[in-house]
């Protein structure tokens, strides 16, 4: 079976990122479990704030054009997102709406989206991690763009005190529950491999 490819982001673009630190972590632990990782940063990716009109008379922007083309190159992908309001980002939400308006022919509807699996993660300082904006973005993505959105999702507490020097998470029950979760998402999507 080939390895699945799987492609990690954070939900954030902040310069020292909590959650970009989680995204580096579950990118190892990805290739550690026999994934072939592609790991990237929305700030590579601008995107205008979606507006129907813009779209209109635009088209959709080259950025999410390659977001989706990227997404289609593999079967899985792992999400870090910062929780903001007990929600998920503007900017993770930005570019998950100006992807869903790309359709391609032969294609079911929401292409980055469908037969593709999703893990998902979150650091905050305060004790929850960031679970309540997980559990928001979980629902907007299976109810709103029809992901597959594995159960298990990676709250990551006490930030401050959650990484160590090279990068890996403190704490070995939150270590070695990222390591479960990562082993699930590269069985699934090599199942689509």
């Amino acid at each position: 079976m080939a390895a699945p490819k799987i492609v990690v982001f954070a939900g954030s673009i902040r310069t020292g990122s909590i959650n970009e630190k989680l995204a580096r972590a579950a990118a190892r632990s990805l290739a550690a479990a026999g994934a072939e990782v592609t790991h990237i940063s929305l700030r590579d990716y601008p995107l205008p704030l979606f507006d129907a009109e813009l779209q209109a008379r635009d088209g959709v922007p080259d950025s999410a054009r390659r977001l989706v083309d990227l997404f289609l190159e593999h079967q899985g992908a792992f999400v870090a997102s910062p929780e903001y309001n007990a929600s998920f980002t503007p900017l993770l939400k930005n570019a998950f709406d100006w992807m869903s308006r790309i359709n391609i022919e032969g294609r079911p509807p929401l292409p980055a989206f469908k037969q593709r699996v999703f893990a998902l993660g979150a650091v905050s300082n305060g004790a929850l991690g960031g679970y309540r904006g997980l559990t928001q973005l979980r629902a907007m993505m299976e109810l709103g763009l029809g992901a597959l959105v594995l159960p298990d999702m990676v709250a990551v507490g006490n930030a401050a005190e959650a990484f160590s020097e090279d990068g890996g998470l403190t704490a070995p029950r939150t270590s070695a529950f990222l390591d479960e979760v990562v082993r699930k998402l590269v069985h699934h999507a090599g199942a689509l491999a």
